[in-house]
């Protein structure tokens, strides 16, 4: 309905100064007159016009596929009055003639049958879009847009929707695997109802739950000093390279934090968007990683279990403060929290 259909009848055919023909059913319909002058005065602003046509278009749409201004108003319920007047404003907003009047019928002009193609397409995407909508908030079929980390994409979120499936079959997923920062940013925008992050939000606009702890483990390469180890002071590792993920994950922040507990800041050499491609890094002999367990163990490295400082990632649910559930959403949100302290582990 933004579009140039709008505007561009205007120059299709001027309205007449005359009365149109006194038909008992367009009487009233036909009882006024464009008022050009006012029509044609300045640009119209498409904003405002667009508010003034788009509560007549549904109407305009009934009238011009019945060619019948009473049996318009019955197939839709409304007061001829009320349609015809509503006819008669579209009429003057757009300046043109959109009907033409043959005893009790109405036909459309040429501007009105250009209008009318305009119409009934912004209608029928109105109406899928209203579909679309209704179909993502049906309990049994509807939609949940969910998001979570790259670390959790292997193992925990398909376990997590396969029992989720199991007593609502029929639900639909959206889902984004992106880092905390980037999920959070779209949570805000909308864009996702619930994601699975790490370090757990403490935002005034965000509501989450924490609901399961992750052990985190230095990687080293398996020709390593330490890797003959099975455990670690992290302190001991002061003086390695490391391979991190980039800022603004999640795991980038916690690394820091550890290290810094530890007493040192740790000297970068590679950064990087997947834990995975760390491990090659490290296996490659590029330099030492704290990362959570692997879904599959990497051959060319050693996980080493980090007893100093307490080495471990807290995971959470998080969602838009005062946002309303689907019932979809609101079924997926209630068993993820029904999973606290063992979403990792079953």
């Amino acid at each position: 309905m933004h579009g140039t259909p709008i505007i561009v009848p205007v120059t299709h055919q001027q309205r007449s100064g005359r009365q149109l023909s006194q038909s008992s059913d367009t009487k009233q319909f036909d009882a006024h007159t464009i008022d050009r002058a006012g029509a044609t005065e300045g640009a119209v602003d498409l904003e405002d016009m667009v508010l003034r046509l788009a509560p007549r278009l549904a109407y305009f749409a009934g009238v011009a596929r019945t060619e019948h201004v009473t049996r318009a108003a019955q197939e839709m319920r409304v007061p001829q009055s009320t349609l015809s007047r509503a006819m008669v404003r579209l009429e003057q907003d757009l300046g043109v003639d959109l009907f033409a009047r043959r005893g009790r019928t109405v036909s459309l002009t040429h501007a009105g049958r250009t209008f009318h193609a305009s119409v009934e397409r912004a209608l029928a995407e109105i109406e899928r879009a209203a579909d679309e909508v209704r179909a993502d908030a049906d309990p049994a079929t509807g939609k949940v847009a969910f998001g979570f980390l790259h670390t959790l994409g292997a193992e925990t979120v398909p376990g997590l929707l396969q029992a989720f499936r199991a007593e609502h079959p029929r639900v639909r997923f959206s889902l984004v695997q992106n880092y905390g920062e980037a999920m959070l940013e779209r949570l805000r925008a909308g864009e996702l109802d619930l994601c699975l992050t790490s370090p757990v939000p403490d935002a005034p606009d965000l509501v989450a739950r924490r609901l399961d702890e992750q052990k985190l483990r230095l990687v080293v390469p398996a020709d390593h000093r330490l890797a003959a180890r099975k455990r670690v002071r992290l302190a001991e590792a002061a003086d390695e390279t490391f391979v991190t993920l980039e800022p603004g994950y999640g795991m980038r922040r916690i690394t820091d934090d550890l290290c810094k507990e530890a007493g040192f800041k740790p000297r970068i050499a590679f950064e990087g968007e997947e834990a995975e491609t760390l491990r090659g890094l490290v296996a490659a002999g590029l330099g030492v990683a704290l990362l959570p367990p692997p879904a599959v163990p990497r051959p060319g490295v050693v996980e080493l279990t980090v007893t100093a400082p307490r080495a471990a990632r807290e995971i959470g649910v998080a969602w838009l403060d005062g946002h309303p559930d689907t019932p979809p959403v609101a079924a997926f949100k209630k068993f993820l929290l029904s999973r606290r302290g063992r979403l990792l582990h079953d």
